[in-house]
């Protein structure tokens, strides 16, 4: 009779291990996302179902919680967090071993805002400490094909206020580029439309085209589709504009670099 108890016993505490494994296992505690204001987290201790409360963490970084009150929680880890809410049941008298389990539900504080020429421009959340630049235009399917070769990151640093512009082909073409920069809740990343130059008179396909990298006039043209039967690469004339707004017009070489907001007339052939 005394086995049969026993084995009994070992069956129910094989059952509520089996239960609690998948919560656990949910549980981000492993992670280093750091809470932030207007994340709603759930808080369970085991085996006291009245301390179970959801509830989004105030603009203070603070919660309520039963018997133990107000208790600050932002810029902690899921498992810090945790620990200081067992840690204030325990010291308060409440629980002698409170195993607490925060699960995070709804990501609202640590977010990067990513806009421009991006596939899915949008608010995105840090889901850690280490997210870097790379990560978060990732996340928003990278620049469009209109996008600029630059990308300006803007937000705050240690109370003052922070920029950088950042050269994008570069972060790729250079693993480990000191210029993927680690950030932060409340950054912005920005994508800008990419310069363009013009071609107009008789090209195959007259139009604005993105200026790339060291783009010559020869490979602008070849980009329009080169003159028409009636035009002619002869006379060919650039409008530049200046600083001072005003506009330079010359004939380039055909190793002339382009610049932005570049116009090429191909004229008609006089023969």
């Amino acid at each position: 009779m005394r086995r049969l108890v026993g084995l009994t016993w070992l069956v129910r505490a094989w059952a509520v291990l089996v239960l609690c494994v998948p919560a656990w296992a949910q549980s981000p505690s492993s992670g280093d996302y750091p809470l932030a204001a207007g994340d709603v987290i759930r808080v369970q201790v085991f085996q006291n179902q009245d301390l179970t409360l959801e509830t989004r963490i105030s603009e203070s970084g603070t919660i309520s919680y039963p018997l133990i009150g107000t208790v600050r929680l932002g810029g902690l880890t899921v498992a810090a967090a945790e620990r200081r809410i067992a840690e204030a049941l325990r010291t308060g008298g409440f629980l002698q071993n409170p195993q607490v389990t925060l699960l995070l539900t709804q990501v609202r504080g640590s977010q990067v805002s990513v806009l421009g020429q991006v596939s899915r421009p949008g608010r995105f959340p840090l889901e850690s400490t280490n997210t870097r630049l790379t990560d978060m235009l990732a996340n928003a399917g990278g620049a469009t094909p209109s996008g600029d070769d630059v990308v300006i990151v803007s937000g705050e640093r240690e109370g003052k206020p922070f920029r950088r512009t950042v050269d994008l082909p570069a972060l790729f073409l250079q693993p480990g580029s000191a210029e993927d920069l680690l950030l932060q809740a409340g950054d912005v990343v920005y994508v800008h439309r990419a310069p363009m130059f013009y071609v107009f008179g008789e090209a195959q396909r007259p139009g604005a085209f993105r200026v790339d990298r060291d783009l010559t006039v020869m490979q602008a043209i070849a980009q329009a589709g080169g003159p028409t039967p009636r035009g002619t690469l002869r006379r060919l004339q650039l409008h530049r504009t200046q600083a001072d707004g005003t506009v330079q017009t010359f004939e380039p070489s055909m190793t002339e670099r382009i610049q932005p907001n570049d116009v090429l007339q191909l004229r008609e052939s006089l023969f």
